[in-house]
């Protein structure tokens, strides 16, 4: 699974660039992340995408906007950490430690990220947190495996990497815009 998160700002050619990536890396899923933005503006973006792609798009807060529109899925953050009572679309997290990664597992996601697996591209100074040895044993445990996205510094490029680290896919963020 290929899964691309949008920057944190709006951008000119945004929407386009979305389209691009659906159409041309045939990515599975984007993950709507503007923490600083409002329901409104979130909204607006959304509108401004085919509505062909909202099964595919999962927001990160405004959970609102996620039911309004139809979106495929929404992911869980520690800023809101509880899904709409009654939703039915795909959930997501992110989980941060092998440890966080082993609690989370039997809670009821589609799937989960585990970070950061390399050196960030979009994060200066932010390092890959494990080594091969220690994913190559959570894999073995189990706990890596197809729900699991590795996530950090992933590119398109390393995607067949993470895969064969047991991954399910990759989250992309930096390689995906530059």
């Amino acid at each position: 699974m290929i899964i691309v998160i949008t920057r944190p700002d709006f951008w000119e050619g945004e929407t386009e660039a979305i389209v691009q990536l659906f159409d041309q890396r045939h990515i599975d899923r984007l993950h709507l992340r503007k923490p600083d933005a409002s329901a409104d503006k979130v909204a607006q973006l959304v509108e401004k995408l085919p509505a062909r792609l909202y099964p595919k798009i999962s927001v990160h807060d405004h959970y609102d906007v996620a039911e309004e529109y139809h979106l495929g899925g929404i992911h869980l953050t520690n800023r809101h950490p509880v899904a709409p009572a009654h939703w039915t679309g795909l959930l997501s997290t992110s989980c941060h430690s092998i440890n966080e990664l082993r609690q989370r597992r039997n809670e009821p996601f589609d799937y989960l990220s585990l970070s950061p697996i390399f050196d960030s591209i979009s994060k200066v100074g932010y390092h890959a947190a494990f080594t091969q040895k220690e994913i190559a044993q959570a894999h073995d445990e189990g706990l890596i495996d197809q729900r699991v996205l590795a996530l950090g510094g992933v590119t398109f490029a390393r995607l067949a990497e993470v895969e064969a680290m047991g991954f399910g896919g990759g989250m992309i963020l930096g390689d995906a815009w530059k």
